[in-house]
């Protein structure tokens, strides 16, 4: 008996400590669920879809989890990429190549990063406070600029992360699902196999250590918020793939979606812990969890009220492990 009662034991202490792991359990679970409970979640052609509806919140939230790593948060992220989105399409539509249409984009975007990241730093704001001032400006820039309207995608350039291929004839896959796996992989990469990495961690755990110890506090947070802008423009392009149309009024709860996946995938919102990988997985668990129940007819608030608790657990079990490790 207590030979069991330990090895539960040493199984929660692994699961808390390995902050990806609950995540994909979580995802395992639903997607066992959603099996059972329906006869087409495990089609092929919704698995693909699925996929597809998870790549521009996932995109927002990996440049999301970077701020969160640093303590910090970002609520300016969607309204960043819709402003892309505009940049990008009308500039097309006004006659400029959509090489140059697409960079301006990008730029602007990692320009609102940098812009929002040297305010933080120079001014020590709290991120709140500074990105939710972002979000109010960059949102009415977006609208003044589009006048009302919305544009549509005329160039293959701008559409292109949404071309479609077929793998063994059934599988329907996207350039942009792996444009998105290749961020994931390239910032896990740096974020675990780098020393700007572990700077990240460290600044977001005890930033007055990090500062002790030698690392360069006040650059290590700009470089992150520059990231991050540069990771909300190619959001843009994902979107102009995904709906071949710039919205102002699109991804209006945006900013909050990221946070969710951020959360469901293990990264601390206290800094310090996480990784981009949970992130992946956080993304997929709400893509799936909407899936799925809409799929067995429940209600769209009916689904918010499940993603809601799931937050909240999901901060609760974050805050207990944070405990258990002092």
């Amino acid at each position: 008996m207590a030979t069991k009662a330990l090895n539960r034991t040493s199984v929660a202490e692994f699961v808390l400590r390995t902050p990806a792991v609950g995540p994909a359990l979580a995802l395992l679970v639903a997607i066992v669920a959603f099996a059972l409970t329906t006869d087409t979640f495990l089609r092929l052609d919704n698995l693909s879809l699925v996929v597809q509806q998870s790549l521009v919140v996932g995109t927002l939230a990996l440049g999301q989890t970077l701020v969160i790593l640093t303590a910090g948060i970002d609520l300016a992220n969607a309204a960043t990429a819709v402003l892309g989105t505009l940049l990008m399409a009308k500039l097309v539509l006004t006659g400029a190549p959509a090489p140059l249409a697409l960079l301006t984009g990008l730029v602007v975007a990692a320009g609102i990063g940098a812009a929002t990241g040297g305010i933080v730093t120079s001014l020590r704001l709290p991120p709140f406070i500074v990105t939710l001032g972002t979000l109010t400006i960059v949102t009415a820039v977006s609208r003044i600029y589009a006048d009302g309207q919305s544009f549509p995608v005329t160039d293959g350039l701008l559409g292109f992360l949404g071309t479609r291929q077929y793998l063994f004839g059934q599988v329907e896959v996207t350039v942009g699902m792996g444009v998105a796996l290749a961020m994931f992989l390239v910032l896990w990469y740096a974020l675990t196999r780098t020393a700007w990495g572990k700077h990240v961690y460290a600044v977001g755990n005890d930033p007055e250590a990090a500062r002790l110890s030698g690392i360069h506090v006040r650059r290590t947070v700009l470089s992150v918020y520059l990231v991050a802008g540069i990771v909300y423009g190619i959001a843009a392009w994902q979107a102009l793939g995904r709906v071949p149309n710039a919205d102002p009024n699109a991804f209006q709860t945006g900013n909050l979606d990221s946070i969710t996946a951020v959360v469901l995938g293990g990264t601390s919102l206290f800094g310090g812990r996480g990784s981009v990988l949970g992130t992946l997985v956080g993304a997929l668990i709400v893509s799936v969890l909407r899936s799925g129940l809409t799929q067995a007819g429940i209600d769209s608030l009916y689904q918010d009220v499940a993603t809601g608790v799931l937050v909240i657990l999901a901060v609760a079990v974050d805050r207990f492990s944070r405990r258990r490790q002092r």
